[in-house]
């Protein structure tokens, strides 16, 4: 009996731990959300990494705007063993991508982890890295779509992350990319985010401070009942999306309401959304009405055609930084802390 109230009593201590790790409380005894861990900020001559933790690449030519960008930037650029390697459609085996992403967290040399694509496949492997030398020398992972796998996990573990430009994706003449590249750097190395936008007449006005969290919005709802599910108490939401058909969007945000995601959520955050065509079987509703029909009976301000997910003027957005919203019906602020 001895050894069973024991045990009883650790598991309680550990639930005791967990929780002040995640919440801190303030004057008056009440939980207040703890502030995340924002990496060193990037300066000439730091070392990122390039690699591919999901899909592949067809040639070290694709990254080359990525290494062109680095370099004008000051940056010393090296690459994951593995990045070309592949897999069918990954780039690399499950083991062969799990060894370039650990030896890039590992390594305290390096300032930051930059994506070079999304595709499928960091779900695979998530759970088999170790984030143990991360913690004691925390760093920048950058990169959008299959990358909110790390996005969330990091940001789980209490740090700050950045959603934006991949290198396959970077194209340096197009004009239309200037203002994300620029927001990129300025994420990258220590300059505030502010966003001014013209309102869509679907916004929801309001104003609201929260931790932006999120990313592409079938792998926020794939992690759904998994240990880095999100916690939106106090969070600000960002989603994007491309491929999918009306439906499939309005199951995932049916799913996110069911599993209390918007209940205490202080906005939502819409990014651009490439929508499938679903042949002769109209759905019936707009992406906007599918969206705030999943949100009724909530009061936080939401903002609609943000310039950030599967487009070239992909701004960059610093997820677990706090931002304040305010959406008015002329314009739309959203400025990071």
């Amino acid at each position: 009996m001895t050894s069973i109230f024991l045990n009883r009593n650790t598991f309680k201590l550990f639930l005791f731990l967990f929780s002040v790790s995640l919440f801190s409380q303030d004057d008056m005894g009440v939980s207040v959300i703890r502030d995340l861990v924002k990496p060193p900020n990037l300066k000439k001559g730091d070392t990122i990494i390039i690699l591919s933790p999901a899909g592949k690449l067809s040639s070290r030519n694709s990254v080359d705007p990525g290494i062109e960008l680095a370099n004008h930037w000051g940056l010393v650029v090296f690459f994951g063993n593995h990045m070309l390697s592949q897999d069918n459609t990954f780039a690399g085996t499950d083991k062969e991508r799990l060894e370039d992403l650990q030896k890039a967290l590992d390594n305290p040399s390096i300032k930051a982890i930059w994506c070079a694509r999304g595709g499928y496949g960091t779900v695979r492997i998530i759970d088999d890295l170790n984030f143990k030398k991360f913690l004691e020398n925390p760093k920048w992972i950058i990169g959008y779509s299959d990358i909110t796998v790390l996005h969330n996990k990091i940001h789980q573990l209490g740090y700050q992350t950045i959603h934006g430009q991949m290198p396959l994706t970077l194209k340096l003449n197009n004009p239309e990319q200037k203002p994300s590249i620029v927001s990129l750097h300025n994420a990258l190395f220590g300059k505030k985010l502010n966003y001014k936008l013209p309102s869509s007449k679907y916004n929801r006005e309001g104003e609201s401070t929260g931790q932006l969290v999120g990313g592409n919005l079938s792998l926020v709802y794939s992690m759904l009942g998994s240990d880095i599910s999100l916690n939106m108490n106090g969070k600000v939401l960002f989603i994007e999306d491309v491929g999918e058909a009306l439906y499939h969007i309005d199951r995932m945000m049916i799913s996110l309401k069911r599993a209390g995601y918007f209940e205490k959520c202080k906005g939502l955050i819409v990014g651009d959304f490439r929508i499938k065509k679903n042949g002769g079987n109209k759905f019936g509703k707009t992406l906007e009405e599918i969206v705030l029909e999943s949100i009724e009976g909530t009061d936080f301000p939401v903002v609609f055609n943000f310039q950030a997910g599967h487009i070239d003027d992909n701004r960059a957005l610093i997820f677990g930084d706090y931002v304040d919203l305010k959406v008015t019906k002329k314009k739309t602020k959203i400025n990071f802390r």
